[in-house]
């Protein structure tokens, strides 16, 4: 027999409203998440009320990591951010010490550095753009064009050994000069990936099925992406012809010609389509790149023997060689005192690192700038009122990588 107590409790058990939404992980481990993103959504039947995103999964403190280690051993760290580029960190790390430390580079391999960083920027669109259309049901299109991304990473293998974690190159310049398989796999590279990848645009870019899912999909607004700090092709795709490469040249990249394409409506299929045209204008920069190295004298490294690693076979040979050979490697060599920030543009937007040097031999202070960063915040409110299986082609499509949210 219930007590009077239990049976108003039962009561008001039985009556409480119902509870409106209803909460959903999406993530952090999910396959359509791409990594390791957690987002909380709040639910009504299959549209997203709301969203909250949570980060720190892949947490690696590599910011307060490099201010323990000399400069040169600080470029492994920034091949973690934007894995699928590797080589444009790379780059931009090795930028922005030769800013604090006042090396100039010779011309010939500012150029071999371009050739780097756009075939890093063809091989991160590929990845992003078939991915896409793998979230919105089409696999052919990956499975298709994965092989040409192989075929980058087979360059980079040639150029320094490594395919993802490329760690490639060095402060002043390159560790060696390209070799002829280089240019050779370039070449085939030019040739044969152009066709293939018309073939890939002319599957999705014109199909009824993708371009209803896309299509004002996750839009954001050119005032709103301004003000998140959008940059690359997601504020491109916005219709801003902001690029770091035509606006504040870096690597000699004033020498050559190509075009900023952008978009009209910041939606996900403007972002689709802005990669895929970036993709035939970093095709455009190869090839001028490419010419322009082999009409130039074999040059591949800055003339500064207290910073740049002298060849093996001097260390054996030279005292001098031996000496700062020993002094690099052990990490003896004092920056002068400084602030710098160097910016390069990311395949994903603007990279920046921001360095602080007290005249030590490891950075007082460093941070980086990360593009996927800025664009996961935006995440919840690009997917407000839109389907759950929205969310996922609108992450797709901002190209978020999980190495470039926690530093």
């Amino acid at each position: 027999m219930k007590t009077n107590q239990e049976f108003l409790a039962g009561l008001e058990e039985r009556h409480k409203p119902e509870i409106p939404y209803t909460t959903l992980n999406l993530g952090p481990t999910h396959p359509a998440t791409h990594g390791i993103f957690q987002n909380v959504l709040q639910m009504d039947g299959e549209r997203i009320v709301s969203g909250e995103q949570t980060i720190g999964y892949i947490h690696r403190a590599f910011e307060k990591i490099a201010e323990r280690r000399p400069f040169y051993q600080i470029t492994p760290l920034t091949d973690r951010l934007n894995y699928c580029s590797a080589p444009i960190n790379n780059m931009g790390w090795h930028l922005t010490v030769e800013k604090l430390l006042g090396v100039q580079v010779p011309k010939r391999v500012d150029y071999m550095r371009v050739m780097v960083m756009e075939l890093a920027r063809v091989a991160d669109h590929i990845i992003c753009n078939s991915i896409l259309g793998v979230d919105t049901g089409a696999l052919t299109g990956f499975t298709y064009v994965y092989q040409w991304r192989e075929f980058i990473y087979e360059i980079y293998e040639e150029i320094c050994g490594a395919r993802l974690t490329t760690n490639m190159g060095r402060i002043g310049g390159f560790e060696r000069d390209f070799n002829q398989i280089v240019f050779e796999k370039t070449r085939k590279f030019l040739k044969e990936f152009p066709p293939a990848w018309r073939e890939f645009e002319n599957l999705l870019s014109r199909n009824r099925i993708f371009m209803d899912r896309t299509i004002d999909t996750g839009a954001l607004s050119l005032e709103r992406a301004l003000n998140y700090g959008f940059t690359g092709p997601n504020l491109r795709a916005c219709g801003v012809d902001y690029d770091l490469r035509a606006i504040e040249p870096y690597c000699s990249y004033q020498d050559f010609d190509f075009d900023i394409p952008v978009g009209t409506t910041g939606d996900t299929y403007d972002r689709f389509v802005v990669r895929n045209e970036e993709i035939w204008q970093s095709l455009r920069i190869i090839e001028q790149a490419m010419s322009r190295i082999e009409s130039m004298e074999p040059v591949y490294h800055a003339d500064a023997d207290h910073y740049y690693l002298p060849p093996k076979q001097e260390v054996y040979r030279n005292m001098e060689a031996l000496i700062y050979h020993f002094k690099i490697i052990m990490g003896e060599i004092e920056a002068p005192e400084g602030e710098v920030y160097t910016a390069v543009e990311g395949a994903n937007g603007e990279l920046g690192f921001y360095l602080i040097s007290d005249g030590g031999r490891t950075p007082y202070r460093l941070h980086f700038r990360r593009p996927c960063f800025i664009y996961y915040q935006a995440f919840p409110e690009m997917v407000k009122d839109q389907l759950l299986s929205d969310a996922i082609v609108v992450m797709s499509s901002l190209n978020v990588i999980a190495g470039e949210l926690d530093a």
